[in-house]
């Protein structure tokens, strides 16, 4: 007997009964699938640890604190079978697998959290759903010691002979808890998402004499329990339009990015109640979870686009007459920006300094035939085009920095300096000569 399947209180002869000793959080290695750290979650906390796994998982790509404690628990939390955990494992020289990929895990979500610390809305999502989780935990572990806190009772129905039971009903949920008949056998499935690899093949005999595996003629299915329908298909659909909603109304007046990210959010927090409703009802569907880490990850990603990238593509032209009338700085969000300096002329000894920066599309920049030019361009994800050059092919690479210094042509004389910097998020820089 473990020390979850401690009885609530023992009595004393001539006293008081003792308490019960109370449960510490161990790794469970019958149902586990890495580590044994959900599946240790759900047995501490009675719970299915399906709600762990999918906790864990969008903590992992929004910020890495699932990884971290995913890795630590691996790490420092024993068997529920051993007393030894993995990091002592590691002192005493003990180098095995377990330990290895535990301190990977750990390290793995260090290095995404640090890489997150400017992203306060990733952040704060992250920290919003670990207490969410940990809440539930506490509440249905506090809800099993309050139904279980009565010793008399406890021990009365200990001592009572089993009474006579209808049988149990295909296809009920069980959560952790298997139902138990008189001899100590267990009855129906562990109610795992992710449950022990043999529970399908022990819910049904082969008849006639037929041995084969699963897919063969002579295999005996295990017919479908009844039970309540999924919501897998409900919840995609309303994710879908919730995503919809959230991204269209923020879409006129907002980047590009943040109507990204509150559409996803929507959507997600959408996908998180329909598996929460499912999982409740019995019956957690593979493509809800799919999806719902896949909008978690999309969510992530959209959260690293550049702030000044638009919703709308616009092509818009900059025209100076003169140095004077050229602006420090030129913005576009997304589209085409063409800055013309052909018709400016900077006086000897003069110098004109000037900014573009366009979020996600193509910068184009004319300058003065006259001008010596020193330019820094600088482009997220793509290429930079410059006078001279022998192709004029695109060549899209990540982290493109140029800094390059621009003389007038032969037999031109030089009237003055531009200063030109051009920021471009996602797209292409072009620069050429005025004719």
């Amino acid at each position: 007997m473990t020390h979850e399947d401690a009885p609530a209180a023992t009595a004393v002869p001539g006293g008081e009964p003792e308490p019960a000793p109370l449960r510490r959080f161990r790794r469970d290695r019958r149902h586990k699938t890495l580590g044994g750290v959900c599946a240790g979650l759900g047995r501490h906390c009675d719970m299915d640890p399906v709600i762990f796994r999918i906790g864990l998982a969008v903590l992992a790509v929004t910020g890495g604190v699932g990884l971290i404690f995913y890795g630590f628990a691996w790490l420092f939390v024993a068997y529920d079978d051993e007393d030894e955990n993995e990091f002592r494992k590691l002192l005493t020289g003990r180098v095995d697998g377990p330990g290895l990929a535990a301190i990977v895990t750990a390290l793995v979500g260090c290095g995404v959290f640090l890489s997150m610390l400017n992203n306060g809305g990733a952040l704060s999502f992250a920290a919003v759903l670990a207490l969410l989780l940990a809440g539930a935990g506490y509440w249905s572990q506090r809800r099993t010691t309050t139904a279980e806190a009565d010793p008399v009772a406890a021990q009365a129905v200990a001592d009572a002979p089993p009474e006579a039971q209808a049988p149990p009903v295909a296809g009920a949920p069980s959560w952790w808890r298997d139902p138990i008949v008189k001899d100590g056998t267990h009855v129906g499935g562990t109610g795992y998402f992710w449950g022990p690899p043999d529970m399908a093949r022990a819910a049904a005999a082969p008849s006639g004499g037929g041995t084969g595996g699963w897919g063969r003629p002579d295999a005996v299915r295990p017919p479908r329990p009844p039970g309540p329908r999924g919501i897998g298909a409900l919840t995609f659909l309303g994710a879908l339009v919730a995503g919809l909603v959230g991204a269209g109304v923020t879409w006129d007046d907002r980047s590009l990015g943040h109507s990204l990210q509150t559409g996803l959010a929507c959507a997600l927090a959408v996908f998180g109640l329909g598996i929460a409703v499912s999982a409740f009802r019995g019956r957690t569907g593979v493509g809800s979870i799919v999806l719902a880490v896949i909008t978690a990850g999309l969510l992530t990603a959209s959260a690293a686009l550049p702030s000044n990238i638009g919703t709308r593509w616009m092509h818009r032209d900059w025209t100076p007459a003169s140095a004077a009338d050229v602006s420090g700085k030129y913005e576009l969000g997304s589209g085409v920006g063409t800055l013309d300096l052909g018709k400016v002329r900077v006086g000897a000894g003069k110098t004109v300094s000037v900014h573009v920066e366009v979020g996600a599309g193509q910068a184009r920049v004319v300058v003065p035939a006259d001008a010596t030019v020193e330019l820094r361009a600088e482009v997220g994800v793509g290429d930079v085009q410059l006078p001279g050059d022998a192709s004029n092919d695109v060549d899209v690479q990540p982290g493109v920095e140029k800094r390059a210094t621009l003389e007038p042509p032969a037999g031109t004389e030089a009237s003055g300096t531009v200063e030109l910097h051009v920021e471009v998020g996602v797209g292409q820089v072009e620069v050429s000569r005025a004719s």
